[in-house]
């Protein structure tokens, strides 16, 4: 993509082959991580989601394609750069480094392959404002930007008391915030990025705020379950404080989340390398799962996507989906195409399981032991749908778009009233 384009006349930049108005008041882009559509219209319904129930009446609610697969970084890279994985290179959370041969986490920012839209903002003159749930993300959304007082912040709520003004753009959050440190694995690392947005757009008032949470919750806990309402009950009034703080707000999710598990409880698993190896004898085939992070007591790095590096691809491909709970299994060629990944960074064979199963490497090598709950896990085409919401109304007719969440910034800044 052409390097960004600035029109201070018309107030406008042009980055990665899309436009954006600039912002005429502070704009905030939400990311969800794992809210399906139905976990805000559960906690409307139990009457705990007021300023919800106001942007479904009066603001915009649509539906919206997240990128396959279905996963926390290449989706959020995607809504900061308005491009698909075949654009930005982000297309998972951990992959085989074609460059070195290992398996590594997709999260240094050397991977990104194109600008997010924040340097290109603030080149213009915006001050930028970043906060994550996991640090996992901050290197990559955070990159480009110049950080410091008045200029761009970029922290997350896992390393909150580690942010210092060289490395991070702030200090002393958690005294600004009046939180501590929340546990990784807790609903309070999501709420401290609420907060700390509503305490950042009240000091500094940033005309740019993206803000992405942690699917701990919805991981364990359906729409409409009372501490998934409880969830939304909260976020729902950090909100309404950025709403009266007259920001346009978007809201959309990385991914789905869907129940995996089968009739006994326990996860529905089709462990590929264990069948890779029955197949072709041990270890002719290499299965990476791209959920993998530093967080997987929650999921168990249990998804719905997985990449095989295989001689004969088209063969397996064919053996695969005569098997039930694969949906897809498809050549490298073929899976870039139709979910716009980069081919280069992708294996022999892509295989993508059905709606309620999941894809592990060999039974040996996952632990289950911090499933506390039935399995609910992402990653495939059937977690796709996601939420796009805005507190403004659509300033024209929607029509028959095809919406994506990598539109959240150009409908914030474009599309609404």
């Amino acid at each position: 993509m052409a390097p960004d384009s600035i029109n201070t006349v018309g107030g406008e930049i042009s980055v990665n082959g899309r436009s954006y108005r600039l912002p005429k008041q502070p704009v905030v882009v939400v990311c969800i991580d794992g809210s399906e559509p139905g976990y805000i219209e559960r906690a409307i319904e139990a009457g705990r989601a007021q300023w919800f129930a106001k942007v479904f009446q009066q603001g915009t609610s649509l539906i919206g394609d997240c990128v396959v697969p279905s996963f926390t970084n290449p989706n959020n890279l995607s809504i900061v750069t308005g491009q698909p994985p075949q654009v930005h290179g982000i297309c998972g959370n951990y992959f085989l480094d074609p460059d070195t041969g290992k398996e590594v986490m997709m999260n240094d920012p050397t991977f990104l392959r194109v600008e997010t839209l924040f340097p290109a903002f603030q080149r213009a003159g915006l001050r930028i404002a970043v906060v994550t749930a996991k640090d996992k993300l901050r290197g990559l959304l955070g990159k480009g930007l110049e950080l410091g007082a008045g200029k761009a912040c970029s922290f997350s709520s896992e390393k909150s008391d580690k942010a210092t003004l060289a490395e991070n753009g702030i200090e002393n959050v958690n005294a600004l915030v009046g939180m501590a440190v929340p546990d990784v694995y807790s609903a309070q690392l999501s709420e401290f990025v609420f907060a700390a947005g509503v305490k950042i757009m009240e000091r500094d008032r940033p005309e740019i705020m993206y803000l992405s949470t942690t699917d701990y919750i919805q991981h364990k806990h359906a729409p409409g379950t009372p501490v998934a309402n409880d969830f939304y009950a909260m976020m729902d009034g950090y909100m309404a404080r950025l709403d009266a703080m007259g920001c346009t707000i978007v809201l959309t999710a990385d991914h789905g989340m869907n129940a995996k598990f089968g009739a006994d409880g326990q996860p529905d698993v089709l462990y590929l390398q264990d069948l890779f190896d029955k197949w072709l004898g041990t270890d002719k085939a290499r299965v990476i799962l791209p959920i993998t992070d530093p967080y997987v007591v929650h999921h168990g790095a249990l998804g719905s996507f997985a990449i095989v590096y295989c001689p004969n691809p088209q063969e397996w491909a064919a053996k695969l989906k005569s098997i039930p709970g694969i949906e897809a299994a498809l050549t490298k060629d073929e899976a870039a195409k139709r979910f716009e990944l980069p081919a280069d960074r992708l294996g022999d064979l892509i295989v993508v399981s059905t709606k309620h199963k999941v894809l592990g490497t060999s039974a040996s090598r996952h632990d289950l032991s911090g499933l506390n709950e039935p399995l609910r896990s992402h990653g495939g085409i059937s977690e796709q749908k996601v939420p796009l919401l805005c507190n403004r109304k659509l300033a024209g007719d929607a029509g028959s778009r095809q919406w994506r969440n990598f539109d959240a910034f150009d409908l914030a800044l474009n599309l609404v009233a």
